[in-house]
């Protein structure tokens, strides 16, 4: 990303689009009962509640009633469908690790062949996001969560904790264009989670080979165990590399999370947020995803950014849009062209 003179001026910056996580489906409803909701009316009234304190993007799981994940396609289209008429301007994005169990014998033999995560694409109604992760990366939450924020929750079983610990995302090249090639054919918009530099390369040979032509919606992820540290040169270094018309949200976890935000904010970036990340504060208290939407929404104006409504946020996102060619998707997410033949050095983006 290119940085002017100007560009930490809020006059300079695009309005902050909000991303917020507060279904947390690490921790289990005794975990935080305040904050974690469970039946389908508490679901889509947590929406509602982060919506109106400023977050424009909500970051989707569900969980069943016995306050576990769920792997149903029909509880995530309830879901959807609840949020979507409650808060119509809110970004539905799905949180793209759910892999899907069939419910009866059709759907069993319908998905029989298919990764069930491709059924992300066929969600009615439709998301307007799913993360999609690139390239298989082991996943240890459990690397940066320390023992003492753990104690007396779910995580602090020892079952539990190893299980975590050994989580991986599986995201080979093979799933990875079948996804994208789904994804776009249902006019579904992947955000791109990236753990680190060589994820933002593969993604670029990506783009420069047609498997996906349209913007580029990114979260850099910096949550150890796998990923990129919360250690800030990763975050500045991901930062420098990343292509001039993307947008990038930053994400961590726990304590981090605060600072890592200030930081985006500044730079004219965007944050995240919610119990999936931090259900503490930086004194260690329980905070809500409510709390945490309205404590960047006051970083935000104290550095003089304003917050984006849903309809900004799907301006600056780009929802529903989708490019022609390789050529037009290198120059509208500012990225230098392919090279042509007899090209030498670099290639020169147009005037």
């Amino acid at each position: 990303m290119q940085f002017l003179d100007d560009s930490l001026h809020p006059e300079n910056q695009d309005k902050v689009v909000i991303t917020v996580a507060p279904y947390g489906p690490e921790w289990m409803p005794e975990d935080f009962p305040e904050d974690i909701p469970v039946t389908m009316e508490e679901q889509v009234q947590k929406a509602v509640d982060c919506y109106n304190a400023g977050a424009t993007v909500l970051h989707l799981h569900v969980r069943e009633l016995d306050g576990k994940g769920s792997k149903r396609l029909s509880k995530f289209n309830e879901l959807i469908a609840g949020v979507r008429a409650a808060v119509p301007d809110m970004i539905i994005q799905v949180g793209g690790s759910i892999s899907f169990a069939p419910e009866d014998e059709g759907q069993a033999a319908k998905w029989l062949s298919d990764d069930t995560r491709h059924m992300l694409a066929d969600l009615t109604p439709s998301p307007d996001q799913v993360t999609v992760a690139v390239n298989t990366t082991q996943m240890n939450i459990m690397e940066l969560l320390y023992p003492a924020y753990l104690e007396g929750t779910s995580l602090a079983n020892p079952a539990l904790a190893a299980a975590y610990a050994e989580m991986t995302v599986p995201a080979g090249p093979a799933w990875l264009e079948e996804h994208l090639r789904r994804l776009q054919a249902s006019g579904v918009q992947p955000h791109f989670q990236l753990t680190g530099i060589h994820a933002l390369e593969t993604l670029e040979r990506v783009v420069r080979k047609g498997v996906y032509k349209g913007p580029l919606n990114l979260t850099w992820i910096g949550i150890g165990g796998g990923f990129d540290g919360p250690n800030p040169f990763n975050f500045f270094n991901f930062i420098h590399r990343a292509p001039d018309g993307c947008t990038l949200t930053a994400e961590s976890l726990l304590k981090n999370v605060l600072p890592f935000n200030m930081m985006a904010m500044a730079m004219g970036l965007h944050p995240r947020c919610g119990i999936e990340d931090t259900i503490i504060d930086q004194h260690g208290n329980r905070m809500t995803s409510v709390q945490q939407i309205e404590q960047c929404v006051r970083v935000a104006r104290e550095l003089g950014r304003d917050i984006a409504s849903g309809k900004e946020a799907r301006a600056i996102y780009r929802i529903g849009v989708q490019y022609d060619s390789v050529e037009e998707t290198l120059a509208k997410n500012g990225m230098s062209p392919n090279r042509a033949p007899n090209v030498k050095n670099l290639p020169l983006r147009a005037a």
